[in-house]
């Protein structure tokens, strides 16, 4: 890639139509009011866009950010800064041009597959649900086959903020193929930046950024995960599977459970080549926050005696539940552990809504309940597929809750006709309608690859005429426990070919299929639970 092509006015107009509408105080001009006239300004920012493009630059008035430290996690101590993340405040006419470089780098790497396979972030179509489902998949299989799983969640001390400016524009050149004024502008971007903290008011002097790429920028997580790309090459040569989100790592490998012992010197010998690599780019692992499980069925557990692994100098001690991109992976791979933690955070929640009820609106009351409790209920819910009906009775008592509350309905009326009224599928189908859409993805190829792979139509299959292979059924993995049962190419092509045919074949659009599949579990769906 020797440069970046012309940007149309159309192309332009997109790029700020789809941005958010956030003002920086570097901005001389509001963003919305920017939006308002973007009919007038649009000739003369395509114009500013394509000369930066051309030229291989960033202005350098484009490259000054303003810091704002925000807690990593609520909770933390406001005392000590390693527990704040440092996210740079830009202009916005400097996103608009990263935009547009990012689309058309995107372009490139996709093209000539660029991307790591399992590196999940800042890519259309991933997500750290597409992730989690993955990882959770080949453990439940791994389970199935009476293997235990070996996982490591690696940390990295503030990754984004070591990386080198040198060594990365020599992989961009080496290894992705960027040169040019291509690379010219990104060198641009990433020199003679400068930032200032600003807190309660407070403002620091300007210092010069020597390291590290701006989180909070459009093309510095992309830069990050260009960056770190040759570490697959490492974990393939120790036989170890990987997956990454960001500077989030899962490492991890499955064995019987009389091969603990080996397992374990496998993943420190992989470990040890990992923190070398990391060194010599001048990032750092962070034993203190490395955290390493084992996971199977109970059965297989009770024959591992595996207390711990050694880890460059230190020893990390195997645990039993671990958060894993904000999901809590358990042992013996209940989900248990998430469901507590889910439902005490939604209660919580419920708990500071209910003074506040009697003066809102109906709507404002559900939107906000759709904020701070659905959104909780839904994210990673394919996680949940196959978990115990207690389980599920618990995340059901959650969502009744929120019902009551919206509605007014006394706790002694039947939930049943509440949450249809409120037009509210029930835990269990909204599970089974985030599945049934995964399978749809898949099958149009708007999901990752790694698991698009796991889903085939028997149509593809069959080696002569089947009936059901004009009906777009999918070929089902065989299980041989409930492990099996739950893992992605079992579960999801099941929950597929229990729909309709007249579902399963429509040619819309996604939003229609979604339309239609939420129409038929109103109809059709498991309401037992809700009562």
């Amino acid at each position: 890639m020797e440069s970046f092509r012309p940007c149309s006015c159309e192309e332009v107009r997109k790029i700020i139509s789809s941005s958010p509408v956030k003002s920086c105080s570097l901005d001389p001009v509001a963003t919305f009011l920017l939006r308002e006239f973007l009919d007038i300004l649009l000739p003369f920012i395509t114009r500013m866009v394509n000369s930066s493009l051309r030229q291989g630059r960033l202005p350098t008035s484009q490259k000054h950010a303003v810091i704002t430290p925000l807690l990593k996690k609520s909770g933390l101590d406001t005392s000590d800064m390693s527990n704040y993340r440092p996210v740079s405040n830009l202009t916005f006419m400097s996103k608009v041009v990263e935009r547009a470089v990012a689309s058309q780098l995107n372009d490139y790497l996709m093209k000539n597959s660029l991307l790591p396979r399992f590196q999940s972030a800042y890519r259309r179509g991933h997500s750290t649900e597409t992730a989690l489902i993955r990882v959770w998949s080949d453990m439940l299989t791994a389970s199935d086959d009476k293997k235990l799983t070996l996982l490591g969640l690696l940390d990295m001390s503030a990754a984004f903020d070591c990386v080198d400016h040198e060594i990365l524009s020599n992989r961009l050149d080496k290894s992705i193929g960027i040169r040019g004024t291509a690379l010219e502008w990104i060198k641009s971007f990433l020199s003679d930046r400068t930032q200032q903290v600003i807190y309660m008011g407070q403002e620091s002097t300007v210092s010069p950024v020597l390291y590290g790429v701006p989180q909070g920028s459009v093309m510095g997580p992309l830069l990050y995960v260009l960056y770190t790309a040759e570490l697959f090459h490492i974990i393939d040569q120790h036989g170890l599977t990987a997956h990454q989100y960001a500077d989030d790592i899962q490492l991890y490998l499955t064995f019987q459970p009389e091969g603990a012992a080996e397992a374990a010197g496998r993943l420190n010998g992989c470990l040890v080549d990992i923190e070398a690599w990391l060194r010599a780019s001048r990032l750092r692992l962070n034993p203190s926050k490395t955290q390493i499980m084992v996971l199977g069925s109970a059965q297989q557990l009770a024959k591992v005696t595996l207390k711990s692994v050694d880890l460059l100098s230190s020893e990390i001690k195997i645990v039993d539940a671990a958060r894993n991109l904000g999901v809590i992976f358990d042992c013996q791979l209940s989900m248990s552990a998430q469901v507590s933690s889910a439902t005490r955070s939604c209660y919580y929640q419920l708990k500071q809504l209910r003074p506040v009820a009697r003066c809102m609106s109906k709507e404002a009351l559900e939107t906000t309940v759709h904020a701070f409790i659905s959104s909780r209920l839904d994210y990673c819910n394919a996680l949940y597929d196959g978990i115990t009906d207690q389980l599920m009775r618990r995340l059901q008592s959650i969502q009744n809750a929120a019902a009551r509350l919206v509605t007014g309905t006394a706790r002694r009326e039947h939930i049943t006709p509440v949450l249809s009224e409120l037009h509210w599928l029930p835990v269990v189908d909204r599970v089974r309608f985030k599945m049934a859409t995964l399978a749809y993805r898949c099958l149009a190829d708007l999901c990752p690859s790694y698991l698009s792979d796991e889903i085939r139509l028997k149509s593809s299959a069959a080696t002569r005429h089947l009936r059901s292979s004009e009906d777009r059924t999918c070929c089902v993995r065989r299980s041989h426990s409930r492990f099996g049962d739950r893992s992605f190419a079992t579960s999801v092509p099941r929950i597929w070919n229990s729909l309709p045919s007249a579902i399963r074949n429509q040619t819309l659009s996604y939003e229609c299929f979604r339309r239609s599949l939420k129409s038929y579990l109103f109809r059709h769906g498991t309401a037992a639970l809700c009562d």
